[in-house]
Formats: C-alpha cells, sequence, structure tokens
C-alpha cells in the first residue's frame, strides 16, 4: 500500500495531511525518512509520523449513512463546499466510504475503519440499486443498452467536466424496472454490479438524457430501508455475521486462483525448460555434423 494511503486509512490525518507530513520529513518507514508519497509499504514495515507509531486498525467497524444530496464523499475540498465529514459524528472521521455518490446524488453509502475491507468491497461486483429518474421516456435503444450492455468511445457525456475517464464500458445491467412514466420523465429502478465513475450519469447521457434524481437504495445485501436522511447506523449481528462470510468466500476465492497462476507458471516454466534442453541438444548435435563434415 502507498505511504500517504497507509496513514490516511490507519490514522486521523487525511490522504492531504499524509502529503504534507511526508512532504516535510515528519515521516519514517523503520525509522528512515521517508519522503516519497508512493513508496510501498510493506506487512512488517514500522511507521511513525511525529515518531509516534501508526498502528494498523484490526477491529472492523460497518456504518450506513444516508447521505445526502449537495454533499462530497471526500476528506476535504479544495472549494470548501460541504463533504460528509462535515455531517459525520467525529467519531467516524477516520471511516473510509466504501465507493463513491456524486455530489448531486444521495442514499445509502457504507463506510468503515478497515482499509482492506473497503478495498475488498469496491473491488466487488456486488448489486448496487438505485431509484432515479431522468427527463426523457425509456427508448428502446435504452433498454437495449441495459439489456445488452454498451462500450462507448466517448462517455464523457453525464461525467464531471474535469474527469480524465472518456470511454467506458457497460456491463449488462443485473435489473431494471419501471415504476413511473410521465409525458417528459421516467422513473426507475435499476440494480449494476459495478462502481464506475458516473457509470449511470454517462450510461443515460449517451442516450440524451439528464439524470434529475438518483439515489442508492441498497448495496449488496444491505438496504436504507427508512434510515432518515444524513443518519447512520451499525451493522446488526447478521449483517456482520454475512460480511465476515462473505470475506472468508472471497480470500478463499483469491487463494484458489493464486494457486491456479501458481500451476499454470510452474507447467509454463517446465514447458520452456523441456524447450531449452531439446534445442540444446540439436544445438549440440549441429555442432557434431558441423566438426564431422569439417573433418571429412
Amino acid at each position: 500500500m502507498r505511504l500517504n494511503k497507509f496513514i490516511s486509512h490507519n490514522s486521523k490525518h487525511s490522504r492531504r495531511d499524509a502529503d504534507k507530513l511526508i512532504e516535510e520529513g515528519e515521516v519514517t518507514v523503520n525509522k528512515a525518512v521517508i519522503t516519497e508519497f508512493g513508496f510501498q509499504v510493506e506487512d512488517d514495515d514500522f511507521v511513525a509520523v511525529n515518531g509516534r507509531p501508526i498502528k494498523i486498525r484490526t477491529e472492523l467497524t460497518m456504518i450506513v449513512y444516508n447521505k445526502p444530496k449537495g454533499v462530497l464523499v471526500t476528506k476535504k475540498d479544495d472549494r470548501e463546499r460541504t463533504t460528509i465529514y462535515h455531517k459525520l459524528a467525529g467519531k467516524f472521521r477516520h471511516f473510509i466510504p466504501i465507493g463513491r455518490l456524486d455530489y448531486a446524488s444521495e442514499g445509502l453509502l457504507l463506510l468503515t475503519d478497515s482499509p482492506s475491507v473497503a478495498d475488498r468491497l469496491m473491488r466487488s461486483s456486488l448489486s448496487r440499486t438505485y431509484n432515479l429518474k431522468i427527463d426523457k421516456i425509456l427508448s428502446k435503444e435504452m433498454i437495449k443498452g441495459m439489456e445488452e450492455g454498451l462500450v462507448l468511445n466517448d462517455a464523457r457525456v453525464g461525467g464531471h467536466a474535469n474527469s480524465k475517464i472518456t470511454s467506458m464500458e457497460f456491463a449488462p445491467f443485473d435489473n431494471y424496472e419501471l415504476r413511473t412514466e410521465g409525458l417528459h420523465f421516467t422513473k426507475l429502478r435499476v440494480t449494476i454490479s459495478e462502481g464506475k465513475n458516473r457509470e449511470l450519469r454517462r450510461f443515460f447521457g449517451h442516450f440524451g438524457a439528464t439524470i434529475l434524481d438518483l439515489k442508492r437504495v441498497s448495496f449488496g445485501d444491505i438496504n436504507l430501508n427508512n434510515l432518515p436522511t444524513n443518519k447512520t447506523r451499525y451493522y446488526t449481528r447478521r449483517e456482520y455475521s454475512d460480511l465476515y462470510t462473505y470475506l472468508k468466500a472471497e480470500t478463499q476465492k483469491e487463494l484458489r486462483e493464486e494457486e491456479k497462476e501458481k500451476q499454470i507458471k510452474k507447467e509454463e516454466g517446465i514447458k520452456q525448460r523441456k524447450i531449452e534442453r531439446r534445442e540444446k541438444k540439436l544445438e549440440q548435435k549441429n555442432k557434431k555434423l558441423e566438426r564431422k563434415n569439417k573433418n571429412n
């Protein structure tokens, strides 16, 4: 893990705070001053800030937050706009958001104090369900895109003006449901298994539709239900149990994949050595023939 990320994940310092501390020479790794933001921290490294050790958080706490509109999912904002950390209780200041909801979106946001769990869930294919309203009637092209997926070389419409993402591939939606249709709008409930940057806004933007309202109502098996706006709740005992079961299964899956990759590399290595031995024998044989022909 990058040094600045390690510090922000395991302390009260934000990523920018960590960058500043590193730049000022206040951070050491194994008692050596490190001034590189991207320095990779290994499992057995000893990291300290101003001489105080940074300990990896091993306890796991999960919370569900109903994010309001007009709030950013970030630690700090250059334009001093309101962030979730202005809204959340101070005890959650070091919690890590799992995925993002943009400034104009609202609804379910999971946060945790475990960097590894945050990373695992952000990379997961767990379903995300949203209620949304677009300013167009649902078209056949939109339905086809939701059912079959879509590849856009130009996916800038619907994205942030400063986003560096210009193209995007959209997997088929897990599910979609027409809720209400008016003369100039459509209300939908859609379920996807990805969390790409402004994915739904870019998808419908391709068809000339603007999302007027976007609210996430579930992430995996966690539902927003009747949690009030700007309120939090802890995971229930059942939800923790389901999470541990999921994490265990994912860990076992990764271990199987690693073993499979090792086996493939081993077989490729054996195959390559056999080829090299054959080539060496052929080379030796050719040299013998050359000497024999030379003597004759």
